[in-house]
């Protein structure tokens, strides 16, 4: 099969690009509006960026007419977030913060969502989650033309851990239970975990 992105429409594009790039990790991003409304939704174009600095990328597509999401609207203004990882136990009501709220609507408040404190920004993390980054803004990059999605590329400048998911320095995958994203309504687990060491280029090894 040989396809040809200038001879597809948008949908079928986001279905190919959705279906092949999988599992997807999921961002659920808490933020503040400038009205002090608390805002959090969940995002599946998210990864790590970079390691020293500390950042991680979330790319949060815009509404019809170049509209931006509540989510980015406030990590442009108020230049912070907080991410909360997805697990196993809170899939369901990260779930529900995907309706189309009005902006003047809190999720967290409308769903009853418990709030924990950040330690270094002002937006609140979500109790339902064992492990959460602060970030500060570093940059918004703007794609497409009108621009159709935000690129944003937050500092990492707090982490928190619960205790039972970190061990000897590494987080338990298995304790952790992460979730992710798949296509259409589908979202996985963790599956069977196996090694595969990184090898050492040696010129002997190569073949003749």
């Amino acid at each position: 099969m040989e396809i040809s992105i200038h001879e597809i429409d948008r949908q079928a594009k986001y279905k190919l690009l959705i279906g092949c790039i999988i599992p997807r990790p999921i961002a659920w991003v808490t933020t503040v509006g400038s009205d002090g409304v608390v805002n959090a939704a969940p995002f599946s174009y998210f990864n790590v960026a970079s390691i020293e600095p500390m950042m991680v990328s979330i790319a949060v597509m815009r509404k019809p007419g170049s509209q931006m999401k509540d989510t980015a609207r406030n990590i442009q203004q108020t230049k912070e977030f907080v991410v909360n990882m997805v697990d196993v136990h809170n899939v369901d009501v990260m779930n529900q913060t995907s309706a189309d709220y009005p902006s003047a609507v809190s999720e967290v408040e409308s769903l009853g969502l418990e709030q924990v404190p950040a330690a270094l920004v002002k937006a609140p993390r979500l109790a339902a989650s064992r492990i959460h980054f602060e970030c500060k803004l570093h940059q918004i990059v703007e794609l497409g033309s009108p621009v159709t999605s935000d690129l944003i590329l937050g500092e990492v400048v707090h982490v928190h851990v619960a205790d039972e998911l970190y061990h000897a320095g590494r987080i338990d995958p298995k304790a952790f239970a992460p979730v992710s994203r798949l296509a259409g309504h589908t979202y996985a687990e963790l599956g069977e975990l196996f090694d595969r060491p990184r090898p050492v280029y040696s010129p002997e090894s190569e073949q003749k």
